[in-house]
């Protein structure tokens, strides 16, 4: 059976997964397909990923995500370590070079009898932000070394003529390279922050990703009172979460309680991003100007941040704002005991 080449691609629009493979000129199979030249260069990829389930999320709370306009992809390598090699090495190479990359959403099981082979719903072309090595507990139970990729999905154009993808890509690449100022460290990912007072004991890496784990799997409404909790746990009093409203400003307000006499009474007011993609520059700079006048900030994030976060956060001159990444995270609420599931 023949299948229709298909000479533009529409943000939005299904296609089926021989429509994509003849007409793209990639694989068809595995969650990465690429079109390779005589020179071994790549001409395209596509990137297939999927949201899960409730249950499924709950279950792998590691899985893809799209959070806003990013896309965190896992490597290739379902079970142990992953290496920088094979496909792996090659998604990189768009951040130095200008290679289409297009990004593909399942919207249907194959078990369903009610969706047809069109299952692929088109999100537009995507562009390589960064990659950096994690740590993720697998099917087995099992700590094991991953690559997380970061992708920018780019809205417009809507339409992509699969004939002139590589110049369309240049142009989207070149524009978004030149806005991006910060672009080299908010790309490179720093190391993570010193959290004062920090717990110094070695926990078990295995428990503590399940922890890291539990709170991915948390809604970002629910992750925000998990960290009120975690505030009064940790003697903080006055504590209470303002309306949801993903607006990207203050989610908790603490106050220091007695037992703080130094402090007692100041005002801690917390931005929480439940987060798998990389805490940037801006995010900072937005809760710092969301503070109320003498009170003290903190970003607290499941995920990790850039170098350019780390710099806006210690900035001299601006009132410093205190970053917990992921695994600080975990420590810390595995040194205060609160059970999680």
């Amino acid at each position: 059976m023949s299948v229709q080449r298909i000479s533009m691609f529409r943000i939005g629009e299904l296609y089926s997964s021989e429509e994509i493979q003849h007409s793209l000129g990639v694989g068809n199979a595995g969650g990465v397909r690429l079109c390779i030249g005589d020179d071994d260069s790549v001409r395209r990829t596509v990137i297939m990923t999927s949201v899960p389930t409730a249950r499924q999320a709950k279950e792998n709370p590691y899985h893809d995500r799209i959070e806003g306009d990013t896309l965190v992809y896992t490597g290739a390598g379902r079970e142990g370590d992953q290496s920088l090699a094979g496909v792996n090495k090659r998604l990189a190479r768009q951040g130095h070079a200008s290679f289409p990359m297009y990004g593909f959403l399942i919207v249907g099981s194959r078990r369903d009898p009610s969706v047809g082979p069109k299952r692929w719903r088109f999100l537009g072309l995507l562009e390589y932000l960064r990659h950096y090595p994690d740590t993720q507990v697998d099917t087995r139970g099992t700590v094991r070394k991953v690559w997380l990729f970061e992708f920018r999905i780019h809205s417009k154009p809507e339409e992509v003529i699969v004939d002139k993808d590589y110049h369309t890509s240049e142009m989207i690449l070149k524009v978004s390279r030149a806005e991006d100022r910060n672009r080299d460290d908010e790309c490179a990912l720093a190391e993570s922050p010193i959290v004062v007072g920090m717990p110094t004991q070695e926990f078990d890496p295995v428990e503590l990703e399940g922890i890291r784990g539990y709170l991915l799997a948390k809604s970002p409404e629910l992750f925000e009172h998990f960290i009120k909790d975690l505030l009064i746990a940790t003697g903080y009093e006055r504590v209470n979460v303002t309306k949801f409203s993903q607006d990207g400003g203050i989610d908790v307000n603490a106050h220091a309680s007695a037992a703080m006499w130094p402090v007692e009474n100041m005002l801690v007011q917390i931005q929480a991003k439940r987060w798998l993609h990389t805490v940037g520059r801006n995010e900072v700079a937005v809760l710092r100007g969301s503070l109320e006048p003498f009170a003290r900030g903190a970003v607290v994030t499941t995920s990790h941040y850039s170098k350019a976060a780390i710099s806006e956060a210690s900035s001299a001159g601006k009132a410093p704002i205190v970053l917990v990444d992921g695994y600080s995270l975990a420590r810390i609420v595995r040194h205060i005991g609160i059970k999680v599931d």
